[in-house]
């Protein structure tokens, strides 16, 4: 019998974190009408000392109307989602980005132009503030699509047989190189490297929620239905697209959500451009006009293909 992935993420979200994250869910939360829950993911996920990272966390809110008393904000998150804003508490710091349990659903279930939320939820991570357990157990069902979402757009660029660690590894491969990052490719051997026993608890049933046949051994997986390699290629050809766009887009519009935004999108140009930008006092005091200007330097790194 296949574990239903609802049934492996509720219990995986609920495990236990640092009280000062769960303080500072909170926190974050407090700032928010109808707020529903706050996760907790990424490689800090991983660390043991907190001080001086960069916690990373998505608010899921009810609706972005309700969430903002800006109406220009509501209509950014809704337009490009998500918006992403910089927090501090109790002397750690993160940047939290703000969906709407309509788009974090929609998101997870791969219905989108970009990879980014499927691909970091198909990955370990906490629900580390909910509003109740009727919210808690509704982010566990739209996280749960993830890693069907991944696996089954992964699948025509994937060999047919192939081991537990390369389907993994070779679909968050595919993820990384639709996005603007400035890790290496070969992070997404780190990736399941970090929480094997995840991934492999993952496979069976991701596999079956995506329709995909296999027949598993061991830890070697025979993918038995032919795939359609082309219309594979196309499908990540708009993601590689249609991503880094998105991802420009987000960046921009974070120089104007985010403290100290034109200072984070320097230092993304600076890290896939190994330049040295270093940013002006009025370039500060008018962020989105600096943003605007610096985009082009991002796109002439090479990060855009």
């Amino acid at each position: 019998m296949v574990v239903p992935l609802t049934d492996i993420y509720r219990q995986e979200l609920a495990r236990p974190v640092d009280p000062r994250i769960t303080a500072f869910a909170a926190d974050i939360a407090a700032h928010y009408d109808g707020a529903l829950g706050v996760l907790f993911y990424g490689s800090c996920l991983r660390e043991s000392r907190l001080d001086g990272l960069m916690l990373d966390f998505y608010l899921i809110v009810e609706s972005y109307d309700r969430a903002y008393d800006k109406a220009w904000l509501a209509r950014a998150n809704r337009l490009i989602p998500p918006n992403v804003f910089h927090a501090q508490h109790d002397r750690l710091a993160a940047k939290y980005a703000v969906l709407s349990l309509d788009d974090f659903r929609r998101q997870c279930a791969g219905k989108s132009r970009s990879v980014s939320v499927w691909a970091r939820f198909a990955q370990p991570s906490r629900l580390v503030w909910q509003c109740g357990d009727a919210a808690a157990e509704t982010i566990a069902a739209a996280a749960a699509a993830a890693p069907a979402a991944l696996i089954g757009a992964a699948r025509p660029l994937l060999p047919d047989l192939l081991q537990v660690n390369d389907l993994w590894s070779g679909a968050f491969a595919l993820t990384y190189a639709a996005e603007l990052r400035a890790e290496r490719r070969t992070r997404s051997n780190i990736i399941f490297d970090a929480a094997p026993g995840w991934y492999e608890a993952l496979t069976i049933p991701a596999l079956a929620a995506a329709d995909i046949p296999a027949r598993i051994d061991g830890k070697s997986i025979h993918l038995t239905a032919p795939a359609d390699r082309k219309a594979g290629e196309r499908r990540w050809s708009r993601y590689r697209r249609d991503g880094k766009f998105i991802s420009l887009a987000r960046l921009a519009k974070a120089t104007a959500t985010f403290d100290g935004g034109i200072d984070y999108l320097a230092w993304k140009i600076n890290r896939h451009a190994e330049t040295d930008i270093k940013i002006t006092d009025w370039q500060r005091r008018h962020p989105i006009l600096a943003g605007i200007g610096l985009l082009p330097r991002l796109l002439a790194s090479g990060a855009i293909k």
